[in-house]
């Protein structure tokens, strides 16, 4: 049996979207060397003198549990 943990990110990017979802992944993915998939949950942008300066995109990010790692 396998449980999987869920974490939610935030990725941010100057250039797009993808970026930043790329990003949050790359982020999790050094940090976890199990990750197993991603799901977006939103994404948004932040504007400055009416354009558009960052891309955000919340994301969970899922790794496997992994038991004894997590042991008391």
């Amino acid at each position: 049996m396998s449980v999987v943990k869920v974490k939610e990110l935030i990725g941010i990017s100057p250039k797009s979207f993808d970026d930043a979802l790329a990003e949050a992944i790359k982020q999790a993915c050094q940090q976890k060397k199990n990750v197993t998939g991603a799901k977006i949950l939103g994404q948004s942008v932040t504007i400055k003198d009416g354009k558009i300066v960052e891309y955000k995109v919340n994301v969970n990010i899922a790794y496997l549990w992994e038991k004894k790692l997590h042991k008391k």
